[in-house]
This record gives structure tokens, C-alpha cells and sequence, in this order.
């Protein structure tokens, strides 16, 4: 009741007031800037910390001295300068010792007890206050009130902090600041009800009213103008912050070269798109869309020619886009866009306009060029329920019209891009064949027609597909050469073939077929000798097969490698001879060791007059041009006989012997040599036609 009466008759109430406002103002800056210092670290911690007090500590001090103005007395008052400075300082650093106890991580009971000596600091600077606060009677303390109005500040404190820095529950923020501020206010009235004044008739005048109102207006202006600054602080900080947030964001969500969305802000819209969708009952199109003529551009005009081209694209994309669609950049020369449409002419329309922006020229400096696209479209949910299963069906569509030089747009049709998915899932596989171990190599058998003879194995990758079983070469040796697998694929069937080779006892040879790529892609004289080299076999007895194709591709170029690897040591064949680009040129070109005779004119030997003379042909060509010629894809003995009458230097085939791994060719077998032997029946046994396998 003391101090109900103390409020109620002994102050100016619209002082209080006023000293209430500082009072919330200081506390709720106060608050935020603490909560602002918990996301920092280091010396930006220190300075927020260091704000948050001085708001603190001089909103608790303006509050004070407004209260103090408030309370009215008969008796002339004055205030010491230097005491009433002294509590200032009092209640900043008090306020920074216990934000900072309040704030350490590793001490469990931490904002409790930064709160207890805030609320400490507040006692300090009150009583500290009153001490300057010199009045022209007698004053007289109740002990009771004063330690209840410290022990009330402390504990009320405590919980103030409690709430401001653990925060158990979501309008913890708000009864944080009004513990605090009633923290500050029950210490003040509770300490004033502790006074007891008795004026002394001294004759002293009082002093005048509007002059303690006017000064409480004053420090409350300056209290304000603190608080002011410390709320201009944090609202720098804020806008600073939301700033560097949303440049954040944006770097996050969007390609920093064309500023179009990025994959990331694709998947999310895409996902958010379908989910309405689904919702609808509507139908979403997923379309995705490859440069042409890109690569070019970087090849001929340089990567920044390149950068610009993305960039011009990039803004007539953006331009394009209208309610319901969305354009993304998704990789080097690749975008992507989705489209919500009801009807197929909506779609079309925007297909449409998309090949159009494609197909526009663009300049760039002192010349005019076309990008070009393909563009491939999946529908939902026909083609797709899910994300990845909508834009791989795009991606197929695209990859169709990429290999359809008559087409731009193609549209997902599952019974086409099923085996190119296939294809694709099969390269992925390639690509870890030779370091899972799946790979491995058969060998199969070259004969001397004229004795039959062992003169050497041809070499023959196998992969063994772990879901599969096994994958013909005929089927992988294309994707892998298509991916650029064949680089590895290749490298390790010459390394693998040398090492065995040289495990053996018997000197034979071994030929191993090269690709075209790597004769494009590999330093392959020096990788030659460098295999040779580690596995010890003799150059002699390597032979690589080559066709003819892979010369025509850089006939230069692959001649001078052709020589740099025949000054090795190492024999070369031309193989597939008499198809494709086959001419006397190839072989006047270059002194090849071996001709191979392609095994599609074996297969017709026996019942067509025009293989045979063809055959009887290359045979004379090889002995004009001392060059030994071996046939490929003998099946039959007549096939072999025929081989023999017209003076055929090798052959190779299943009749001779089928490809085995290296642990079975040199186990006991039924000798071949009775098989030369033997006369011809004049019956012709069911030729097996085999694509060649190329290792």
C-alpha cells in the first residue's frame, strides 16, 4: 500500500508516464539489439553487445531521472553532477557485464544470472542517483523496502532474461520487455517508497514545477534520441542484412550469367507446379532445350563470344515468358521451361514461339550468327508422375530431335526414347565396367591356311553385366565409343592383352583392334610404348588393326601416328578390307602389314560368283604388294578350301576356333590339322553369320 500511495500522491503521474515510455522504448531496442548480437560473432558481437547496453543502461538512467523529477516535495532539491554521472556510467556498465554473463554459450544457468546482475546494475544506479539527489530537509530509509526493491529488481530480471535468451515459446519476446520494464519499475517505486522526507523551514525557496518538468522533458528527449540511435543501428543492420539476404537468394536461385532461374529454382517451381497440377486435374509440360551450333561459336570466336551468346538468349527468354510459363538455365548451353496449359494449342503456341527465340540471329561484335535448338517436350502426367521420370522423358525427346537434323521439336514417345534410355543407362553402366572388374578378354584363333599353324590371337573384350549377364560388343562398343568410354575401355584392353600375353610360353602374337577415337582423343604412339615398355612384351609380337574409316577421319594425322607406332616395332593391320572407304590409295598411302578380308565376303563365297572374284582380287592385290592377307569369318571347311585354292596367306573363324578366355587357349583340343586334311564332300554345311567383335 506504501508504495500504491507513493505512486499515486507523491508524483507527477504524467511524469511517470512519460518515464514509462523511455522506459518500453529503451527495453524493446534493447532486446533486439541483444537478440542481434547472438547471430554475430568476434568483435561484431562486441559491438552489438556494447549498443545494447548503452540503450539499456541510458533508458534505466533517463527513467530514473524522470521518476526522480516526477516526485513532488515542498522541499528545495538539487541534483550533484557528478554522482548523477557516476550512475550513468553505473548502469551502462552493468548493463554490458550482464548482457555479456547473459550471453556466454558454455554457462548453463547463463541468462538467469546475466539477468540478476543486470537487475543489480539498475539497484546500483538507482541508489547512486539518489545520492546526488540533495534536498533541503531530512530523509529517512525503510531497510525493509530497500532490500525488497533489490531483491525484487534482481529476480524479476533474471526471468526477464530468461525469457529474452532462451525464448521456450513464441511471445516469449514480448513478456521478456515487460519483465524488464517492470524490473525497472518496481525497484524505482519501491526504493522511492523507502524515503520518508521532512522539509527543514530553512526559508529556502522550492523549486518551480515547470522547471523539473521541463528538465524531464529534456533528458527524456535525450533518452529518446539514444534509444533513436540505437533503433537507426538496427534498422541499418536489418536493411543491410536483407539485403545481402536477398543478393544471397538470388545468386542461390538464378544463373549469374544470363540471370534466368537456375536448376535449383527449376526443380522447386517444377515441384510446386506439379503439385498444382495435381490438384487440378491439370496437364504440365516439361520441355527441354539443347544449343546446336554453341560449341561452335566457342570454338571459333572464343569463350567470351560464347558468354555473350548465353547472355542475348537469356534476355529474349525472359522476355518471352508469359502467366504460366517459367524458363530455366540448367547447364552450360541447356535450358529448360515448364508450362501449364488446357489446351494443346496453348502448348503448341509456346513451343512455337520458343523455337522462334532460338532461331533468331544474334550478333556479337563484327559478326552474325544462329544458335539454333532442339527441343524436346514430356507431358504430366502421361509421360511422368514424378519429377526426375518428366525431365529425363524431355531430356530423351530433345536427344531425338538433337539426331534428326529434318526436326527442332520432338515430343516424348515412349516406344522411340525407351531404347535410347536404355542406351543411356547402358553407358552409364560402361563407364564403371573397368574398375568393377567386368570386363574381360577372350582370344580368338589365327590359322596359316597352308599348314594350320598357330600364328597368333586376335584380342576380344567381353563385359559381363552384373544384371544383364553378357553385353555383345556389338551392342557396347558403339556406346562406348559414342560416351568417350572407349578411351579407358581401349587403354586397358592393350595393357591386359600385353601383360598376358607376355605371361605365355609361346611367342604368338596378338592383335588388338583400335578405335577411331582414340586415334582422335589419346597420345596413342607414346601410350603404346609405355604398355609395352611396363609389360615387358616384345613389339614384334603386338599387332593393331585399324579400318580404313579411322584413316579417312584425319588421314594425316593418323598416318603420321600409324608411323610413329610402326617405328616401335609394332605391326599394323588395315581391317574390314573391302567395305566402306576401301581403295588402292589406303594402301599405296601407307605400308601396312596385314590386310584383313572382311568377313561379309566369306560369308557369300560359296554361293556367289562375285564374292569369290572379289576374294581371288584382294588375295593377287596382297601378293602384288607382298602384303600377307588374312580372312575373317571362316565357318565352314569349304569356306577354308576355297581359301586355300586361291592362295590365302591366314584365316580366322569359328570353324577354326571360337574366342576363349586366356586360361583356355592352350588346353588340349582336337587338332585342326586333319580338318585341312580332309577332302571336300561337295555338301556345304549352314554358314553362321557373326558380327565382327571389336575389342
Amino acid at each position: 500500500m506504501r508504495i500504491i500511495s507513493c505512486i499515486a500522491t507523491e508524483h507527477n503521474l504524467w511524469l511517470v508516464l512519460l518515464a514509462a515510455f523511455v522506459c518500453i522504448s529503451g527495453g524493446w531496442i534493447t532486446l533486439n539489439l541483444l537478440r542481434r548480437s547472438e547471430t554475430t560473432q568476434g568483435l561484431q558481437r562486441g559491438g552489438w553487445l556494447f549498443l545494447a547496453s548503452v540503450a539499456a543502461g541510458s533508458s534505466v538512467w533517463c527513467t530514473h531521472f524522470i521518476a526522480m523529477l516526477a516526485y513532488e516535495t515542498e522541499a528545495a532539491i538539487t541534483f550533484g553532477p557528478i554522482l548523477t554521472m557516476v550512475s550513468l556510467l553505473v548502469a551502462v556498465a552493468g548493463c554490458a557485464f550482464g548482457f555479456t554473463t547473459a550471453s556466454l554459450r558454455s554457462f548453463k544457468i547463463a541468462p538467469e544470472v546475466g539477468g540478476m546482475v543486470i537487475g543489480l546494475a539498475i539497484s546500483a544506479m538507482h541508489y547512486t542517483g539518489m545520492m546526488a539527489y540533495h534536498v533541503d530537509g531530512i530523509v529517512e530509509w525503510n531497510m525493509d523496502y530497500v532490500v525488497s526493491s533489490i531483491t525484487l529488481s534482481m529476480v524479476i530480471a533474471a526471468f526477464a532474461f530468461n525469457q529474452a535468451i532462451r525464448r521456450p515459446w513464441r511471445h516469449s519476446p514480448l513478456l521478456a520487455l515487460a519483465l524488464f520494464v517492470l524490473a525497472v519499475v518496481t525497484l524505482h517505486f519501491t526504493a522511492m517508497a523507502a524515503v520518508s522526507l521532512t522539509p527543514l523551514a530553512t526559508g529556502a525557496t522550492g523549486t518551480d514545477p515547470h522547471v523539473l518538468q521541463a528538465m524531464a522533458i529534456a533528458v527524456a528527449g535525450v533518452g529518446l534520441l539514444i534509444v533513436g540511435t540505437g533503433v537507426a543501428s538496427y534498422m541499418i543492420d536489418e536493411r543491410a542484412t536483407q539485403e545481402s539476404i536477398q543478393k544471397l537468394q538470388h545468386m542461390a536461385l538464378n544463373d549469374l550469367l544470363t540471370g534466368l532461374p537456375n536448376r535449383g529454382s527449376f526443380a522447386d517451381h517444377l515441384n510446386q507446379e506439379m503439385e498444382q497440377a495435381e490438384r487440378d486435374n491439370a496437364k504440365l509440360a516439361v520441355i527441354g532445350i539443347d544449343l546446336d551450333r554453341f560449341k561452335e561459336i566457342n570454338d571459333l570466336r572464343g569463350h567470351k563470344a560464347g558468354d555473350q551468346a548465353l547472355k542475348a538468349i537469356g534476355r529474349r527468354l525472359a522476355r518471352l515468358v508469359k502467366d504460366g510459363e517459367f524458363i530455366a538455365r540448367v547447364g552450360g548451353d541447356e535450358f529448360a521451361a515448364v508450362k501449364r496449359f488446357n489446351g494443346q494449342n496453348e502448348l503448341l503456341d509456346f513451343v512455337t514461339r520458343l523455337e522462334k527465340t532460338m532461331f533468331e540471329p544474334i550478333r556479337i561484335d563484327d559478326f552474325e550468327t544462329v544458335t539454333g535448338a532442339s527441343i524436346g517436350v514430356a507431358v504430366y502426367p502421361d509421360d511422368g508422375r514424378d519429377q526426375e521420370r518428366l525431365v529425363s522423358n524431355a531430356d530423351l525427346a530433345m536427344y531425338r530431335a538433337k539426331a534428326d537434323v529434318g526436326r527442332v521439336v520432338c515430343f516424348y514417345e515412349s516406344k522411340m526414347d525407351e531404347a535410347a534410355r536404355e542406351r543411356h543407362t547402358l553407358a552409364q553402366d560402361l563407364r564403371r565396367a573397368v574398375e568393377l572388374d567386368q570386363l574381360e578378354l577372350h582370344y580368338q584363333v589365327q590359322t596359316s591356311v597352308r599348314t594350320g599353324e598357330v600364328c597368333g590371337y586376335e584380342v576380344l573384350a567381353r563385359w559381363n553385366h552384373p544384371e544383364r549377364g553378357k553385353v555383345p560388343p556389338a551392342e557396347f562398343i558403339p556406346i562406348a565409343e559414342e560416351s568417350g568410354t572407349i578411351l579407358a575401355i581401349g587403354e586397358w584392353v592393350l595393357r591386359t592383352a600385353c601383360k598376358q600375353a607376355a605371361s605365355w610360353d609361346k611367342r604368338y602374337k596378338i592383335a588388338v583392334n583400335l578405335s577411331p577415337v582414340q586415334f582422335a582423343h589419346a597420345d596413342l604412339a607414346r601410350l603404346v610404348h609405355e604398355i609395352l615398355l611396363e609389360t615387358g612384351l616384345s613389339p614384334s609380337r603386338l599387332e593393331l588393326e585399324i579400318t580404313e574409316s579411322t584413316i579417312i577421319a584425319d588421314k594425316t594425322r593418323t598416318l603420321h601416328v600409324l608411323r610413329q607406332i610402326k617405328a616401335l616395332g609394332v605391326t599394323i593391320a588395315i581391317d574390314d578390307f573391302g567395305t566402306g572407304y576401301s581403295s588402292l590409295d589406303t594402301l599405296r598411302s601407307f605400308p601396312f602389314d596385314k590386310i584383313k578380308l572382311d568377313r561379309s565376303f566369306m560369308s557369300e563365297v560359296e554361293g556367289s560368283i562375285q564374292a569369290k572374284a572379289i576374294v581371288r582380287a584382294v588375295l593377287t592385290l596382297g601378293r602384288s604388294l607382298e602384303i600377307p592377307v588374312l580372312a575373317e569369318g571362316v565357318e565352314t571347311n569349304h569356306q577354308l578350301e576355297i581359301l586355300k585354292v586361291e592362295g590365302c596367306d591366314e584365316a580366322q573363324g569359328f570353324f577354326l576356333g571360337r574366342p576363349k578366355p586366356v586360361g583356355q587357349i592352350f588346353l588340349p583340343e582336337e587338332a585342326i590339322d586333319a580338318e585341312f586334311s580332309a577332302p571336300f564332300s561337295g555338301r556345304i554345311p549352314p554358314v553362321r553369320i557373326r558380327r565382327r567383335s571389336i575389342a
